[in-house]
């Protein structure tokens, strides 16, 4: 697994809507996706209020959030796209 302190490049799959976006490095999910989608929920982007929490459906979230539960983290089914990243070079969200 790669180092997760470092905020490396990866991709973001889209499932629903078909397409996969670059998020770079120091760029939010949540700011690579919105151009794509046209919208998402989100409101304090600080990943304590859990308002843009998406489910993953392939890949390991890196969370850097205080909302999600310890356990919710370590199933890996949720992101907080506001603030956290991937620890694998592709993540697919059911968006």
């Amino acid at each position: 697994m790669p180092d997760e302190d470092v905020d490396r490049p990866f991709t973001v799959e889209l499932r629903k809507t078909g397409v996969s976006v670059e998020v770079a490095p120091g760029q939010t999910i949540l700011a690579a996706v919105l151009p794509v989608v046209g919208h998402v929920d989100y409101y304090c982007l600080r990943g304590d209020c859990g308002t843009c929490v998406q489910t993953v459906l392939e890949g390991v979230p890196l969370h850097r959030d205080t909302v999600l539960s310890q356990r919710a983290r370590e199933a890996g089914k949720r992101i907080t796209i506001c603030v956290s990243r991937s620890s694998t070079d592709t993540l697919v969200l059911d968006l």
